[in-house]
């Protein structure tokens, strides 16, 4: 067992499991039946970089990908990556635009009939240069199409958040158990460099016993509104900033602390008359205590001056990440008495090829996923507490696996 299999076990036990911010997503939806929503394809991205030449598969066993929704992140930051994995290729397209998906697909060397629209993707059951998909759709829509990836006998990797509500990321476990495959949770920060790093530093008592966690992720939302964009749609996007780039604080913590909270405080903010912001809330803050005295004070917010920090203070020390969770260039530094120490333990850009090859480990020899949907479940009950909280305008206490406390509220 290495220390990332350590922590999640560990995580996922404290659990009680036995675990570039673009204007327009991958997909817009439209109302229908099941969920409510369809996915629907958009247009090219501005300023989508295309490789000049198709990527090479790899390894003989590399695991082939369906990307599901060509968004800016799928474009620009996660599709790339594929070529500096080992074991995973792209081998698939889903997408709502014919004209994207054949310009992509022709710039990545994806076969014609490897290129599948919304309507069609049930026929990737058949395919078998497919092994997973990626479902890369707005938060809304991940539920149901990881059980449509499911039902065509596929794993998957889902980006974050893994749904919506606690309720539908059980459907997709099930889903998961029913068709013995693979859920996984696409979070990147279990699979960089700096982050590892301040786990481990964490697992050293580096700053001694932890008193308190800091985190803040903010940006100002440009105009907009819940029709032009699905981060303001709360059918798509959930209640507001917590769910995009506020989940990163709340993995921080977690993964920082390696404690489960039992009581949570938050209040959330949504102007008047502003159309940016008739969805979803504007910004949340959040206090969680932990079992062991420590805090963590998490701030999101789409209405604040743009911040990517994580601080943890202990009896010992403090360590600072600045940016904390960024595609690149992020910094950390650790303070002990009078020494300040820059750290660099590695290259920050290998953290998507990282995820894609820790997916196809556990599809080709069955390792234990670091991310599995059970954290994703985790972090769905987390969020449904903070909200809870914010209701109430009174702290809830938890049970260890994240529930609220029977007479909460």
């Amino acid at each position: 067992m290495d220390l990332f299999d350590g922590r999640r076990r560990r995580l996922l036990q404290l659990a009680g499991v036995s675990p570039a911010i673009a204007l327009m997503g991958p997909a817009c939806a439209q109302q229908s039946g099941g969920s409510g929503m369809n996915a629907e394809g958009q247009p090219m991205p501005a300023r989508v970089r295309l490789p000049s030449a198709p990527q090479e598969k790899g390894r003989s066993d590399s695991v082939g990908v369906a990307i599901v929704g060509l968004g800016g992140f799928a474009l620009n930051q996660m599709m790339p990556s594929f070529a500096r994995a080992g074991r995973a290729h792209i081998a698939g397209l889903v997408s709502g635009n014919a004209e994207k998906a054949k310009r992509v697909g022709d710039a990545y060397g994806v076969p014609e009939d490897a290129r599948y629209s919304y309507e069609t993707f049930d026929q990737i059951a058949s395919d078998e240069r497919i092994e997973a998909v990626y479902i890369v759709l707005p938060n809304g829509l991940h539920a149901d199409w990881t059980e449509k990836a499911f039902a065509a006998g596929k794993h998957v990797l889902c980006e974050k958040p893994m749904a919506l509500s606690s309720e539908e990321c059980e459907r997709m476990m099930a889903a998961a158990r029913a068709a013995d495959r693979k859920l996984m949770v696409a979070y990147r920060c279990h699979f960089e460099p700096y982050n590892l790093k301040a786990m481990a530093l964490m697992d050293d008592e580096a700053v001694g016993a932890i008193r308190l966690i800091r985190t803040e992720q903010h940006y100002v939302m440009g105009p907009t509104s819940p029709r032009e964009n699905w981060r303001a749609n709360r059918a798509l996007a959930g209640r507001g900033p917590l769910e995009d780039y506020g989940i990163y604080g709340l993995q921080s913590a977690l993964y920082l602390s390696n404690e489960m909270p039992h009581t949570i405080q938050a209040y959330t903010q949504q102007p008047d008359n502003d159309p940016r912001f008739e969805d979803i809330v504007a910004s949340v803050q959040t206090q969680m205590q932990f079992p062991s005295g420590a805090v963590a004070q998490l701030s999101t917010s789409y209405d604040t001056q743009g911040a990517n920090r994580v601080m943890v203070q202990g009896r010992a020390g403090t360590l600072e990440m600045d940016p904390a969770t960024s595609y690149e260039g992020i910094q950390m530094s650790l303070r002990r008495g009078r020494s300040v120490e820059a750290l660099n333990p590695g290259d920050t850009g290998t953290q998507f090829a990282a995820q894609l090859d820790h997916l196809a480990d556990a599809i080709r020899d069955n390792v234990d996923l670091r991310t599995p949907g059970a954290m994703g479940l985790r972090d769905l009950r987390l969020i449904e507490a903070i909200y809870a909280a914010a209701e109430t305008g009174a702290p809830v206490g938890l049970l260890p696996d994240g529930r609220l406390k029977p007479g909460n509220g």
